[in-house]
């Protein structure tokens, strides 16, 4: 079964050149992929590519400017309030109740998804220390933490609910290489016990390698090639994934560019 499917997708934001001028900037130019059930898919791009803004118009979080996206037959904007029941998203710029802790945050979570408070109170410690969140903090505010500390409760909140379709933007970014190897292995877990689809978009060769059945290179909001790493690797004629996405796109994935979303 597709679980997703994306045909021409367009997205542009308007950028102010000075007080008077506005521009029209293109963040998606028309892509076109789908994933099936259960897969894991990879998208691979510098900032400014168009991954979050990919990510955001999935989870109903933007409107599209052209083209269509479907979750499991259902049409993402026709039909966002179905969408929204099978999807949970983990970004970088996860926000919180920053007075609350991480315990506080996830019961507000799983009370907003119409979990039971036996489930929660079972869910929320296993899913914590899945994630290496340590017990002596979990008490903390959520504004004491630091931004990986965070970032593990934002992984936690969105796998809380078991998701059907999980979009993880950069979900790893700011943790230690530990807790990266921890958050990488329960992802595998999820996608495995619960035949969960995944949406990986990631700065990280190395973890796409390791989790995603397919990669795809975005490139100014062009989708240029989607593949197994070692299709890709042949197609471009390198023996790693760093040198057919250089060869792809002309640049390192490590290049900075403002993110147009």
């Amino acid at each position: 079964m597709t679980a997703v499917e994306v045909s021409d997708l367009r997205k542009e934001f308007v950028r102010r050149d000075g007080p008077w001028r506005r521009r029209r900037v293109p963040a998606l130019c028309g892509i076109s992929f789908t994933i099936e059930r259960g897969e894991c898919v990879a998208v691979l791009g510098a900032n400014g590519s168009g991954k979050s803004t990919l990510v955001r118009l999935l989870a109903t979080l933007l409107l599209h400017d052209g083209g269509s996206a479907h979750v499991f037959g259902h049409d993402v904007f026709g039909d966002p309030r179905a969408v929204r029941r099978l999807v949970n998203r983990v970004s970088v710029e996860a926000s919180f109740f920053k007075k609350m802790s991480s315990t506080e945050n996830l019961s507000y979570s799983a009370r907003f998804y119409g979990m039971t408070r036996g489930e929660t109170s079972r869910r929320i410690p296993e899913i914590l220390e899945r994630v290496g969140f340590p017990v002596e903090r979990r008490g903390e505010a959520m504004e004491a933490l630091s931004r990986g500390m965070q970032q593990k409760v934002a992984l936690a909140r969105a796998l809380l609910t078991a998701p059907v379709l999980l979009l993880l933007d950069e979900p790893t970014t700011g943790l230690d290489p530990r807790s990266k190897l921890e958050v990488q292995e329960f992802i595998r877990e999820v996608r495995q016990i619960h035949d969960a689809t995944i949406l990986l978009c990631t700065h990280d060769l190395d973890e796409a390698e390791a989790l995603a059945d397919r990669i795809g290179i975005l490139h100014r909001g062009e989708l240029i090639a989607l593949g197994t790493a070692d299709e890709l690797k042949r197609r471009y004629e390198t023996e790693t994934l760093e040198g057919a996405f250089f060869a792809a796109t002309g640049r390192a994935l490590v290049d900075d560019e403002e993110e147009e979303d």
